[in-house]
C-alpha cells in the first residue's frame, strides 16, 4: 500500500499531466496500428510526416524534462515507429520507394 501511495503522489504519478498526457497520446499509436489495415492510397503523406516530426520532438522533450518522463518517451518512440512504417507504406504506394526486385520486374515486363 505504501508503494502505491508513493506512486500516487510522485511527480509523474496519476495526479499530474506527466501521467495523463502520455496516456492520452497512446491513442495516436493505436490509431496508427489500426490504419495498417487500410490501403496505402488512404494514407496522407503530409499528416504522417507531421506526426513523425511531432513524435521526434516530443521524444526529446520527454528525455530533457525533469523528472524524465519515460512513459511519454515510450509513447512517442512507439508512435514514431508506427508512423515511419506508415510513411514507408505511403512512399511505396506513391512509387517513391521500390526494391531492386520491383525495378528488375518492371524492367523485364516493359
Amino acid at each position: 500500500m505504501a508503494s502505491f501511495r508513493a506512486f500516487l503522489n510522485s511527480p509523474v504519478g496519476p495526479k499530474t499531466t506527466h501521467f495523463w498526457g502520455p496516456i492520452a497520446n497512446w491513442g495516436f499509436v493505436v490509431a496508427g496500428l489500426v490504419d495498417m489495415n487500410k490501403p496505402p492510397e488512404m494514407i496522407s503523406g503530409n499528416m504522417t510526416g507531421a506526426m513523425c516530426v511531432y513524435s521526434a520532438l516530443f521524444m526529446r522533450f520527454a528525455w530533457m524534462v525533469q523528472p524524465r518522463n519515460y512513459l511519454l518517451l515510450a509513447c512517442h518512440a512507439s508512435n514514431e515507429t508506427v508512423q515511419l512504417y506508415q510513411l514507408s507504406r505511403w512512399a511505396k504506394g506513391q512509387g517513391y520507394l521500390s526494391s531492386e526486385a520491383d525495378k528488375k520486374e518492371r524492367g523485364s515486363s516493359e
